[in-house]
């Protein structure tokens, strides 16, 4: 159990640069996503290959897998777009409802009733949004996006915990790639036409903080959390991920100085937030020992 906290924080750490690396490509949200994607397959389709691992699932678990592609890929582009239309510490503090958002949706597949605390805790981070959102007006577009991510990134994560006992991670991480890349592109023209952007192909600096944030924050993390999910319960993972944001907005702030478009009331949000997350997972932890004791 100790390895599989460990995996679930060293792929927590990863993501926190994904923000960072959305930042500093200067292209498009779409474009970003569709190269991470087909950049982390052929990728993962290599390492299958050499341990001769790669054979096509049975047709209900392919369509399974490709629908979560298809949520990466939805949560990909409007977390990009988020911090376009923002800035990465804002896009991040909201990104935090994904705890929020995993407390009413594992239940429903679990088929129980939410917990008392995951309803208080999901009080507090409304709160805090709230809060946010009234003193960072100028960005309410990126923060209405980073809400739509978070609420596709609970959905997957609670859907990749059924497969993670039954498929290698990377395994798995391969088909949702592939099967994101292939929806990406078949929408990528309408895309275009909706955005007023164009198809674009990445300088050397893009295309270096491309391949990182596709290998490093993407193969890697995704497939070492898919193993951390093996024993890691979804809200678990999903609450974990709440660290995230920390990483990002201190970085942001030491790479591109985000704390001069900061304000008190982004601070007072973010603090409501993520002292929401602490005490929740206090409460969780509490109760795991009671339950062994």
């Amino acid at each position: 159990m100790r390895k599989a906290y460990l995996l679930m924080h060293l792929a927590i750490l990863l993501w926190g640069f994904t923000g960072i690396f959305g930042k500093a490509i200067t292209m498009s949200e779409g474009m970003i996503v569709w190269y991470r994607m087909l950049i982390t397959a052929i990728s993962l389709a290599l390492l299958l290959l050499y341990q001769k691992k790669l054979s096509l699932p049975e047709l209900k678990d392919l369509l399974r897998i490709s629908f979560i592609g298809l949520l990466i890929a939805l949560h990909w582009v409007t977390f990009y777009a988020s911090i376009k239309a923002s800035n990465v510490s804002v896009a991040l503090s909201c990104f935090s409802s994904v705890a929020l958002f995993s407390a009413f949706i594992e239940p429903v597949y679990q088929r129980r009733k939410p917990q008392v605390s995951q309803i208080l805790m999901g009080i507090f981070v409304i709160a805090g949004i709230s809060i946010i959102f009234s003193a960072q007006q100028l960005f309410a577009k990126g923060i209405v996006l980073a809400l739509i991510s978070s609420f596709l990134a609970a959905w997957f994560t609670v859907l990749n915990k059924s497969l993670a006992n039954r498929f290698d991670p990377s395994y798995i991480t391969f088909y949702e790639m592939l099967t994101g890349f292939i929806f990406l592109s078949a929408m990528l023209l309408p895309y275009f036409r909706y955005t007023g952007t164009s198809f674009e192909i990445p300088d050397l600096k893009n295309g270096i903080y491309l391949l990182l944030l596709s290998l490093f924050c993407t193969t890697l993390a995704f497939t070492i959390s898919m193993e951390a999910l093996k024993k890691v319960d979804a809200f678990t993972m999903n609450l974990s991920v709440n660290l995230e944001p920390i990483y990002s907005i201190i970085l942001a702030i030491l790479i591109f100085n985000e704390d001069k478009m900061l304000n008190a009331g982004f601070y007072t949000g973010t603090a409501i937030i993520l002292s929401a997350v602490v005490f929740h997972s206090w409460i969780e932890l509490r109760n795991r020992k009671n339950v062994v004791s």
